[in-house]
């Protein structure tokens, strides 16, 4: 029987309380559920096959969802796919946890969990109790120091693996020399003696496992102990396995029968040494890996020169609070998010938009942490800190997507679970088979401690991770910041994309370009009620209007009531008269006869023009035409999707006319126009006809559509709503970036396959090898040096492999 505990916010009474009691009970093996209103809780008792998660699931379902915690670990000790299976098992059977998701590449783990059932702290104790020492993550706004870690684990490595070298370099050279050397043999047993010489190898390789070796056999054994072996089970037990038999040799050899009285010291020690070269050269390959997350924590400066009552102050950015002016000297990094309040001058965001070129920046314009000032000082006003700024949020994103487990990845996991304990047995058998076989102890003893090195979990456990850690990373530095990591496999796959028009294709800023007064109001009063109704839109449509009153001097006219129609756009108000503005629905639900002019209508669509009507009561008014230009770049990202041949289509409100027009002007192949925003959702079903979908756009109206799609990709130019909704952001405004995302989740995608391709491919290769299975029969098989050797290059393969993402999407 498992308890657990809910926090449950949406509980407001006692009819709250039955039903979540209902919902609970009628979750197959619960026992026993209570809810309690004062606390806002419900505890449960179950029995399989109830899970935390279905339960959760059930009362997402029914209005009242469970409040959720998300904790993130750093994890020392993992070396192998086995380990994170282990650990994410050690997770998962906690009660109130619902997903965990470790990640090889980057040591550590996700964990979602039922707030009150644990504490983030319960979940580094229960990753530590299973034999993998974890701390909780900083989550204080402040990035985590990941460039530092991976620095310190690849020093430490280095450490170890010299002294391994040092240790081993004198028992390698006592035990192959006479095999290299003429004449060394007959000196040694000369001088020192043969039983003397095993004396010195035994000592030495006992520093060599007690102390470098120590990190396998503190972790390995332990976990064999549980019955859950890993990669380093198998190097202790091959090393130690070796060691042993020859201590027996050397100790009390009358036990061994003189047949076998050989000794495998060399093979202990040098498996040892080859398997942390691997992991130093591994763990150096991972540092590089995570550059991108160290440069961006890098562009924050350390200090900012605060304007204080009693002059200027140099302050830490730990100690800046919003609402601090700062002085800004040119040249000088941005510290944090702010407001301009003096001066004006040019802001390089390349480091957000991937675009080189330096925006023009004055009083009240906002500027981002990181970004580089130009030629002229400033003042700034902080309105973000901590973990709130633009640069901590991106950097969060980052880790977040590196951490993520693809749908690939479930192969792996399932192939790992089993491969430890495989290989043990295959191990045992080979011993058994060469000893039944006739060809004696040490040829079958070498045989099986060469199959338990050279098999290499480690290979398969890193081929998907450390391909999205560099790939989402060289992703950030071009301006693509994969808000999910799965997004990466999904995008890979789609066949059309399908693109917002306004914002997204377009500049964004449309200008009134014709106005047809249609009755006797003169132009000078049609602006005047336009711009008096539009003050109070949000539409990008209406600051064109504004712009052109303004442009006149023509002031707003007086109008109240003003209501926004999703889709159509308003109503409002007017001097006696309800006025109305917007597209030809708005007009129908007037009650207004456009007819007449749907010619004049039509012809400004067809120039690409976004047709605007204006009537007063159920009487037409004027028409007025707004052009949005094209983005310059739009034509270069719809050829490059083309090429990458994947089908475009444009999704948009404006009339089929103007949708037309832009479509024929990029070469888009499919148009779904005339689309209010609660339909976008419907167009996105209806794309997805041809294949996975994806969707580019960066309005609030765009959010169900970029939910909608398998992948939403939203311009990072635009609403926060469409950027939450999105998976993947892309951080400038320039189209090219949807190809740019393909292009690398594609090479991504191809990279983890080869990865995976390789990792399987050497296990199934050579195990049979170590074996002696594909050698002459009474053939030596492979030498355990040899396949420690092997195993070791398999894992820097992998790595090395992954880190030519990092010159991927050009």
């Amino acid at each position: 029987m498992t308890k657990t505990s809910f926090t449950i916010d949406a509980m407001h009474c006692g009819a709250c309380t039955g039903r979540v009691e209902r919902v609970l009970m009628g979750v197959p093996g619960v026992q026993q559920a209570s809810a309690n209103l004062m606390a806002r809780t419900a505890s449960v008792e179950f029995d399989a096959p109830a899970t935390p998660a279905n339960l959760v699931a059930a009362l997402d379902a029914a209005g009242y969802p469970a409040t959720m915690g998300t904790a993130r670990l750093d994890i020392e000790g993992m070396t192998c796919a086995s380990c994170t299976g282990r650990v994410e098992r050690a997770l998962n059977v906690l009660p109130g946890v619902t997903t965990a998701t470790v990640n090889l590449a980057t040591q550590s783990a996700q964990v979602d969990y039922v707030e009150g059932t644990l504490a983030p702290r319960d979940l580094a104790e229960a990753v530590t109790a299973a034999g993998y020492p974890a701390r909780v993550k900083d989550q204080g706004g402040a990035p985590a120091p990941v460039a530092q870690r991976q620095a310190a684990e690849a020093s430490h490595l280095k450490r170890q693996f010299l002294i391994a070298l040092a240790l081993s370099l004198p028992v390698f050279a006592l035990a192959m020399g006479a095999h290299l050397i003429p004449g060394l043999h007959h000196l040694i047993a000369a001088t020192i003696g043969e039983r003397t010489s095993w004396w010195i190898q035994m000592g030495l390789t006992t520093l060599v496992l007690a102390l470098p070796g120590r990190m396998f056999l503190r972790i390995g054994i332990p976990a064999l102990v549980r019955g859950a072996p890993e990669m380093n089970s198998l190097v202790a037990l091959g090393s130690l396995a070796a060691f042993v038999f020859s201590a027996l040799v050397t100790i009390a050899p009358e036990l061994i029968p003189a047949s076998a009285r050989g000794v495998y010291f060399e093979a202990a020690a040098t498996i040892v040494t080859l398997i942390l070269l691997g992991r130093w050269l591994e763990a150096r390959a991972k540092g590089r890996a995570g550059e991108a997350i160290s440069r961006l924590i890098g562009l924050q400066p350390k200090t900012a020169r605060v304007q204080t009552p009693n002059g200027v102050e140099e302050r830490p950015i730990s100690a800046l609070t919003t609402g601090d002016i700062l002085l800004l000297a040119p040249g000088e990094r941005v510290a944090l998010d702010g407001v301009i309040t003096e001066g004006a001058g040019h802001i390089n965001e390349s480091m957000l938009t991937g675009e080189p070129i330096p925006l023009s920046k004055s009083e009240g314009d906002k500027i981002t942490g990181g970004t580089i000032n130009g030629e002229a000082a400033l003042s700034y006003r902080v309105t973000a800190t901590g973990g709130d700024t633009v640069l901590a949020r991106i950097i969060a994103m980052v880790e977040q997507a590196q951490g993520a487990k693809l749908p690939v990845q479930a192969l792996v996991d399932r192939v790992t679970r089993v491969f430890v304990p495989a290989v043990m047995v295959l191990s045992l058998s080979t011993f058994a088979i060469w000893l039944l076989a006739g060809m004696g102890f040490t040829h079958a003893f070498v045989a099986a401690i060469s199959v338990m090195i050279i098999a290499c979990p480690c290979a398969m456990g890193l081929a998907t991770p450390v391909s999205i850690l560099v790939g989402t990373g060289r992703g950030a530095e071009l301006g693509l910041l994969f808000r999910r990591g799965d997004a990466l496999q999904r995008l890979a796959e789609v066949t059309i994309i399908g693109f917002d028009k306004t914002g997204t294709l377009t500049q964004g800023k449309p200008a009134l370009s014709d106005l047809l007064p249609l009755a006797d109001l003169s132009e000078t009063q049609i602006l005047a009620l336009a711009a008096g109704a539009e003050a109070r839109s949000e539409h990008p449509l209406a600051r064109a209007i504004l712009d052109a009153a303004a442009a006149r001097d023509i002031p707003h006219a007086p109008v109240k009531r003003v209501k926004a129609l999703a889709g159509m756009g308003l109503r409002a108000q007017a001097e006696g008269a309800m006025l109305w503005l917007g597209n030809t629905q708005a007009m129908a639900q007037a009650g207004a006869d456009i007819a007449p002019f749907s010619a004049q209508a039509e012809a400004l669509a067809a120039k690409g023009r976004t047709p605007v009507w204006m009537a007063l009561d159920d009487k037409p008014v004027a028409l007025m035409a707004l052009s949005d230009p094209i983005k310059p770049e739009a034509r270069a990202a719809i050829d490059a999707l083309h090429r990458a041949g994947v089908q475009v289509a444009m999704v948009t409100g404006d009339t089929r006319a103007t949708a037309q027009a832009v479509a024929d002007t990029l070469g888009i192949d499919q148009i779904e126009a005339e689309v209010l925003p609660d339909g976008k959702r419907a167009a996105i079903d209806r794309l997805r006809a041809h294949g996975p979908v994806a969707f580019v756009g960066d309005g609030i109206n765009d959010a169900p559509a970029l939910a909608a799609a398998d992948v939403g990709l939203a311009i990072g130019t635009g609403t926060d709503v469409a950027i939450e909704a999105a998976q993947v952001v892309l951080m400038g405004g320039d189209p090219q970036g949807v190809a740019r995302a393909l292009t690398l989740s594609r090479a991504v995608m191809a990279n983890i396959k080869q990865n995976l391709f390789w990792a399987f491919a050497y296990n199934v290769a050579l195990i049979p090898v170590a074996m002696g299975v594909l050698v002459p029969f009474g053939g030596p098989g492979l030498s355990p040096m040899l396949a420690a050797g092997a195993m070791a290059f398999s894992s820097v393969f992998v790595v090395s492999n992954a880190l030519r993402l990092r010159r991927a999407a050009r």
